[in-house]
């Protein structure tokens, strides 16, 4: 028999596991935890025993206190003992939340973001919130943001609908970059009723010139579909995993293909798509399920 008593305790307990909960959702997980997660791939086109060990970083979102300036250096510092042949950087600098105590400026980010160091480079692409915070950019309706300006001041190389052809020890490879595909707000002449892209993929995969293979970088996932069996490789952010996950599932995943490509090493048709879980938060300081990570792909 269920007495008073028990349904208070009962109750009780479920409030006290709502607040620890919720502090480990807002405290731990977003601010405390770092992990890394290793993916071992051999995608088709990978020419055999070409190897390229890749350290991938995404959705800083900087901002006090949950992405200071300081944690963003110790992640790079963390990410250049990894060993990376090659660094990417996958989109979303800057932070749109509300609840945080200072935007971090974009020199200091930057400034941060320029210990990074490997073998053939640091290269990056830019993502829908740097976009969306450069009111500049908007109103002009493309050209760069002062987040392209900013990598770029900071000695990182910023790819926009650009692909360049790297050579490592053990053979060639291109490196394509998307311009994001999210890129403009609606409501501007050229962009009624929906976001509009920047993304050139079939211009990009233009400036491939021979048959080394194909790696290529792109901030929203969405972009996957369309990639052809040419590209060895698709790298990704924006996703944050869902930022909160359950049992594997994200309830909100900002992709029109849901649950998709939220997360992880996906292989589509013989095609690879690796999504990072990201560093930081969009919208509420809140991870749950999903703690911020580098991605490593370890090709070869």
């Amino acid at each position: 028999m269920i007495t008073r008593r028990g349904l208070l305790k009962a109750f009780g307990g479920l409030v006290a596991a709502g607040f620890a909960t919720s502090a480990y959702a807002v405290g731990v997980e977003p601010v405390l935890r770092l992990g890394t997660t290793i993916y071992r791939i051999r995608p088709p086109g990978w020419p055999e025993g070409q190897k390229l060990r890749i350290v991938a970083l995404a959705d800083v979102h900087a901002c006090d206190p949950w992405m200071s300036v300081g944690r963003i250096r110790a992640i790079c510092e963390h990410a250049n003992a990894l060993g990376g042949d090659i660094i990417v950087l996958l989109g979303d600098y800057v932070s749109d939340m509300r609840a945080v105590w200072n935007h971090v400026p974009a020199h200091a980010w930057a400034g941060a973001l320029s210990i990074l160091k490997a073998p053939y480079g640091v290269h990056a692409v830019i993502g829908n919130h740097d976009w969306w915070k450069d009111g500049a950019a908007q109103a002009a309706g493309g050209g760069e943001t002062f987040s392209h300006r900013a990598l770029r001041d900071a000695g990182i190389a910023v790819y926009a609908n650009r692909a360049a052809r790297i050579e490592t020890a053990s053979g060639a490879f291109w490196l394509g970059g998307l311009e994001d595909q999210q890129a403009l707000h609606p409501g501007r002449k050229w962009n009624r009723t929906q976001f509009a892209g920047l993304d050139d993929l079939p211009g990009t995969l233009a400036q491939v010139t021979d048959d080394a293979p194909v790696i290529l970088i792109a901030h929203e996932p969405d972009i996957f579909p369309s990639v052809p069996a040419r590209v060895s490789l698709t790298l990704c952010g924006h996703t944050h995993g869902g930022q909160v996950r359950l049992f594997g599932y994200a309830p909100v995943v900002p992709s029109r293909y849901g649950n998709r490509y939220v997360y992880g090493h996906i292989v589509e048709e013989g095609r690879h798509l690796c999504v990072s879980g990201g560093l930081g938060c969009s919208g509420l300081p809140v991870r749950f399920g999903s703690p911020p990570e580098i991605m490593v792909i370890e090709l070869g």
